[in-house]
């Protein structure tokens, strides 16, 4: 079963936080008001009892018998009428500064000494002999005490006369009451008016504070819509812990944005790739399936069975490059662990001219490295950068013209080992140049069945590049040529760790 609550609880932080203070507020103004009052009482109390004792003591140390009271209250009686000419009254208790003043016999009757200069009628002096049933005992101690006469409450206390007779002095509590219930209205209006003034400014303050709140509201909504883009505001009214949060909110949806947009394009990518790797391998298993089955049915000659056996080779070659190019891809992608170790970059790049001389006699090749014949190490796998340098001069042998000049250029200091590949061919435009590091990516797609080219081979300089830690880009045009930018760490650098491929990624096409 549950249990119902009161009042309705706040559903927003603002009126939560708004109610938190007027309560607390509340709570403490609560607290001074009762200890106001009770020190105003106390005090006024204390007044009163100050009085009545001051007026006992006077009494006390008078030689004052009853027949000395009639007399003085016989005289204040015909002063007053002479004054005036109204009742004498309360003439002689106001003589003491008093509202009650009542004359008792030695056993503590009512006598008829001042009864008309005491403030007492006979009702008053009944109710005081019935409120009062030992006075002897209170004039021997001193108290004072109240006492309701009448329907009005008094202070009062009792002094013996040398006679015997006996005194009763009192004052009105209705001042004192009259003063701490103006006292309890003021403090309750006062602290109404606060706390209403509190709640209002504790609701506009909260609004103003929680307003950034709201912002990352409509920000994570926004973005929950589709809208990745979408960034929280700085907030102007906010504190540091809202700023603090809103900073960290922000890092954070970048990253999110980041690793979605990976994700997308790492999806497309694979979707790209199965489709071109299905394809590479469907047109030579579709030649080398064509061929075999013209050989069973017998429909070659002597001459074309020849031919037929060639192109079968020429196409399982073609499949066997194709799929051990896929596995070097493969392989990077799992970060191996490659064998760093200072490698000569220059003689690398001889080596690879010298192949490429041969291949193409009359290519036209600058070798720039530096004069006094030092080696430049990079800290590499030799075989990693052995396989880098010679597919790019392979793609300068096949997409450039046999008479297009060559520049090969490295350089370096203590930061970076430089390798500069440069040729005059036709150049990419900045579409193709975007994609030429894109598996199956080939710029002339018609020319592939004479180059035998998968477009993998940038893909791997890539990667091969990106787990040596360095970074390659294209400086490239129509009619520009092509030049290959490699910056590698020196020999005296510290093996990189391994990273996420994925990171390597971004990171790569960041610098693009």
């Amino acid at each position: 079963m549950t249990r119902r609550r009161l009042l309705p609880r706040p559903k927003t932080l603002r009126a939560r936080l708004t109610l938190a203070n007027v309560a607390f507020v509340a709570l403490g103004l609560l607290a001074t008001a009762a200890f106001s009052v009770m020190a105003t009482y106390t005090v006024l109390g204390s007044e009163i009892d100050h009085t009545l004792r001051e007026s006992q003591r006077s009494v006390s140390s008078a030689p004052v018998t009853t027949d000395a009271l009639r007399k003085l209250c016989t005289l204040a009686d015909i002063l007053q009428d002479g004054k005036d000419g109204t009742d004498g009254g309360l003439s002689f208790a106001k003589a003491f500064k008093q509202d009650l003043f009542v004359v008792l016999d030695s056993d503590g009757r009512n006598s008829s000494v001042c009864e008309n200069s005491g403030g007492a009628g006979s009702r008053i002096r009944q109710d005081l002999t019935r409120a009062l049933p030992e006075p002897a005992a209170l004039a021997r101690s001193g108290k004072a005490v109240n006492v309701r006469a009448d329907g009005t409450d008094y202070r009062v206390v009792v002094t013996r006369l040398s006679d015997g007779s006996m005194i009763v002095q009192g004052m009105r509590y209705s001042g004192l009451e009259h003063a701490v219930h103006k006292l309890l209205v003021w403090e309750s209006a006062a602290g109404l008016a606060l706390l209403g003034l509190l709640a209002v400014g504790s609701l506009t303050a909260a609004r103003r504070r929680l307003s950034p709140l709201e912002t990352m509201v409509e920000t994570a909504s926004a973005i929950a819509e589709g809208d990745l883009s979408r960034r929280i505001a700085t907030a102007r009214h906010g504190s540091s812990e809202v700023r603090e949060l809103s900073t960290a909110l922000n890092a954070m949806l970048q990253q999110i944005e980041t690793a979605l947009t990976e994700s997308e394009r790492a999806t497309a990518q694979l979707r790209h790739f199965l489709a071109d790797a299905s394809h590479e391998l469907r047109t030579p298993l579709a030649s080398v399936q064509g061929y075999l089955q013209l050989y069973e049915k017998g429909m070659l000659d002597a001459g074309e069975k020849d031919r037929a056996l060639h192109r079968v080779s020429a196409e399982a070659l073609r499949m066997s490059r194709l799929v051990d190019e896929l596995l070097a891809l493969a392989r990077l992608e799992e970060r191996p662990a490659l064998d760093f170790r200072p490698v000569d970059v220059c003689a690398l790049v001889r080596d690879a001219a010298a192949d490429l001389a041969a291949q193409q006699p009359g290519r036209p090749q600058t070798l720039l490295l530096p004069r006094d014949g030092r080696a430049v190490h990079a800290l590499g796998d030799e075989a990693g950068l052995r396989q880098v340098i010679g597919n790019l001069l392979s793609n300068v042998r096949v997409h450039t013209p046999p008479d297009a000049r060559l520049v090969i250029e490295v350089g370096g200091d203590e930061s970076a080992v430089r390798l500069r590949i440069a040729d005059s061919g036709p150049g990419l435009d900045p579409k193709d140049a975007a994609r030429a590091f894109d598996r199956f990516f080939r710029a002339d797609p018609e020319r592939a069945p004479d180059t035998g080219g998968a477009g993998l081979g940038m893909a791997i300089v890539q990667a091969v590049v990106q787990a040596h830690h360095g970074t390659v880009t294209l400086d490239t045009g129509p009619g520009q040529g092509l030049t290959v930018h490699i910056t590698l760490p020196p020999a005296g650098a510290s093996p990189p760790a391994a990273a996420p491929v994925g990171e390597l990624a971004a990171k790569d096409r960041a610098m693009h």
